[in-house]
């Protein structure tokens, strides 16, 4: 009966444990791996238990599934994995003494022309419900996702923005890029999130939206097709946007 001798360092190690079993369950809320990740908890919690009892043969044979169910849960877990890092990792890139030791790239901002633009386009294709999908770069280079488009390169304008998703054109169809003032690429096409608990009436431009912010930290603006509404989502959190105003204030939110 050695598991009844309780000491801090136990005490410790549980709190330990516990906090790292809610920081996974955050990060795959919703997701298709949450009930595999239950039943992965389950099965650890009795082997210790019947470890604890002396249960040789039952703490072995749950021992060996989990051993060698190892690399079968690294694959299963793999988008969940790259996103739990990508997070931390982005989380302690922020802190300001990291950024300066790593010599990290400063966020990107929009200046006041550039955002003026920027938003007259995205209410005029809301009136019209002109779907769009427009991502704003910050820190993360998002060379991946620019590789995967067209390259623009030119000056951000209402005009250029609207004639480029306009529904006949031949890159309406994809995300836009921008970055440095400036429209960097067009048809550029992102990943898909795999979260199960989004509201039915997400499109493809949301779950796309949503998808990229989980794995980086720019700000993406979905225009809907079918109802003409403004989604503005920054770190994986989506803001319905209502007026011109709210929309500029929470861009220069994230330039800050």
């Amino acid at each position: 009966m050695e598991f009844l001798h309780f000491s801090l360092v136990d005490f410790i190690d549980i709190v330990l444990v516990a906090a790292v079993i809610y920081l996974i369950f955050r990060w795959i809320r919703g997701s298709s791996a949450m009930n595999i990740f239950i039943a992965l908890i389950i099965l650890f919690l009795v082997r210790v238990l019947s470890k604890a009892l002396s249960m040789r043969m039952t703490s072995e044979l749950l021992g060996a599934i989990l051993d060698m169910g190892a690399l079968a849960i690294i694959i299963i877990f793999q988008p969940e994995i790259r996103r739990f890092l990508n997070n931390i990792g982005r989380t302690a890139g922020n802190n300001t003494f990291v950024r300066r030791f790593l010599s990290r790239r400063q966020a990107e901002g929009l200046d006041s022309d550039t955002m003026t633009e920027l938003a007259l386009a995205v209410d005029q294709m809301a009136s019209s419900k002109t779907g769009a999908l427009i991502v704003i770069r910050r820190r993360d280079n998002l060379l991946s996702i620019i590789g995967t488009g067209d390259n623009i390169d030119a000056k951000v304008s209402q005009r250029l923005i609207m004639n480029i998703f306009f529904k006949n054109t031949p890159l309406h169809d994809g995300a836009m890029v921008i970055g440095d003032n400036r429209i960097i690429a067009a048809r550029c096409t992102l990943p898909i999130t795999d979260r199960l608990d989004l509201p039915a009436s997400y499109g493809m431009r949301h779950r796309a939206a949503i998808g990229l912010a989980e794995q980086c930290d720019a700000d993406v603006i979905v225009v809907s097709e079918e109802t003409g509404e403004i989604s503005l989502i920054q770190g994986g959190k989506l803001t319905r946007i209502d007026s011109l105003n709210v929309l500029k204030l929470k861009l220069q939110e994230n330039d800050d």
